[in-house]
């Protein structure tokens, strides 16, 4: 069965999508630690990350890397957190989280954000993008 993040991919799910490529997707996190918490993930559905080939990794953080230059550009943070953990969905997933405090990093403490404010940090973030 297709995880959540194929599902968006596939357009199945709507979101709020910041970059794509041929082999990855980023989209904005709908239950986020702080504004602009993106999410990238390859296209090919694994679930873990050391379940990917050394090359399909490197182009994941390289994909991530790109991502995060352009929502550091967007958004007011000290610094981009990179967090994998992968026990809520079962597709790699690589957390780019805005940080100015470390709470921001501890998936404890949620931000509500309006589907202007989602729209606007995504099209920013997009913006930004090389």
């Amino acid at each position: 069965m297709a995880s959540i993040f194929t599902k968006i991919i596939n357009g199945d799910i709507p979101c709020y999508k910041v970059a794509e490529d041929a082999d990855h997707f980023a989209f904005l996190d709908i239950n986020p630690n702080s504004p602009g918490h993106t999410l990238c993930v390859p296209k090919q559905e694994t679930d873990k990350l050391t379940e990917l080939d050394p090359e399909a990794y490197a182009n994941l953080m390289a994909f991530a890397r790109r991502v995060a230059l352009a929502l550091e550009q967007s958004v007011d943070c000290l610094r981009i957190g990179f967090t994998v953990i992968g026990l809520e969905v079962p597709h790699v997933h690589v957390h780019l989280i805005p940080l100015n405090r470390m709470e921001d990093a501890t998936f404890q403490k949620k931000v509500q954000l309006t589907e202007a404010e989602f729209e606007s940090l995504a099209a920013r973030i997009r913006g930004h993008l090389r």
